[in-house]
């Protein structure tokens, strides 16, 4: 006679191999996002039962290791560490990763350099990756790469031009070689279940921690989000043909048009032989990072970048981090209990 598992033993069963691989309790990870994925969220995700990420973005190899060990002052969970791989010392980054022991990398913003994979491997720690296609998912899981992150296009900030739903469609069935983690667009547990059931080993959320208790963002910063609604995250619009951008999703304000002039002019440099087009793409892509401290640490929600996924509807009000990964335990552990008295009809 079998027993019927129980909505937790089964929640339990499914995200099983993202717990075992991130060490935490609940796979809830938290996006990486620059200038609020610091030292105090990242924290409160971990002690949440979560795993928080922190968000190197520009900071230097100095600042990344108070960012470390000020998180290692609030925490005894484990939690990892984000590197874009484009940083102009991304080799200091990684050996910093290496020295202090960093137990789980994650190599964003561009195809991750096979030394760097090597490198973090051969300290001890485990490396994952964004995979945009199939293709590259099993690229990166023949170069090292232990786990991938999958994150479609109603995510926040620098986006790819596919959708969440059907990166898992294309994905979830087909690689089961290392875990992969589903992201974009996530802000209840019910979607979290659904990937899961899919082959997922575990949701990164960004958008819904912007607004945590714990976020070190700007009240006015928090304030947009509340108020905005998933059509007011939109996708930033390219130019010129020969100066290519990463699109970056955010809320429309005056920082959009902004961001618009800022295109127009390094186009207008570059054609007239002012600049060379790396230096024109390079002014056009730091324009992000100041756009952004703007918002999140000084509080100019008009002429900054409000970077949100296209979650941010549900993001309804300020509520503590333990709250919120409850919260998302709770739904996913109701669509259980709902398939399972469907079924049993």
């Amino acid at each position: 006679m079998t027993t019927k598992r129980g909505p937790e033993d089964i929640l339990d069963r499914l995200w099983a191999r993202g717990r075992d691989f991130l060490g935490c309790r609940y796979v809830v990870m938290g996006g990486a996002m620059s200038w609020v994925s610091e030292r105090h969220l990242v924290a409160a995700i971990s002690e949440a039962g979560g795993f928080g990420v922190l968000a190197c973005g520009s900071l230097s190899p100095d600042q990344l290791h108070d960012e470390i060990e000020g998180t290692r002052a609030l925490t005894s969970k484990p939690f990892g560490v984000n590197l874009i791989v484009m940083h102009p010392r991304i080799e200091d980054l990684v050996e910093l990763c290496v020295r202090t022991r960093v137990s789980h990398v994650v190599l964003a913003g561009g195809i991750p350099p096979g030394w760097a994979i090597k490198r973090i491997k051969d300290g001890g720690g485990n490396v994952l990756c964004f995979a945009p296609s199939e293709g590259m998912a099993r690229r990166f899981i023949r170069s090292g790469v232990d786990a991938l992150i999958i994150e479609g296009a109603e995510a926040g900030g620098h986006i790819g031009p596919v959708s969440t739903a059907v990166l898992a469609q294309e994905i979830l069935p087909k690689v089961r070689d290392v875990p992969v983690f589903v992201a974009g667009g996530i802000g209840r547990g019910e979607a979290i279940m659904s990937y899961l059931q899919m082959g997922a080993s575990g949701c990164q959320l960004g958008t819904r921690f912007a607004c945590a208790v714990e976020s070190i963002a700007h009240p006015a910063f928090k304030a947009a989000l509340i108020r905005a609604s998933a059509r007011d995250a939109v996708v930033s619009v390219q130019i010129d043909p020969e100066l290519p951008v990463i699109p970056v999703r955010a809320l429309a304000n005056r920082g959009t048009q902004l961001f618009l002039d800022m295109q127009r002019q390094g186009a207008a440099r570059f054609r007239g032989g002012e600049i060379s087009q790396p230096h024109a793409q390079l002014e056009i892509e730091l324009f992000w990072a100041g756009a952004l401290r703007r918002a999140v640490v000084e509080g100019d929600v008009e002429n900054g970048s409000l970077m949100a996924g296209q979650s941010v509807g549900m993001v309804t009000r300020e509520q503590p981090v333990r709250e919120i990964i409850a919260e998302l335990v709770e739904q996913a552990l109701a669509a259980i209990t709902s398939r399972q008295l469907r079924e049993a009809v």
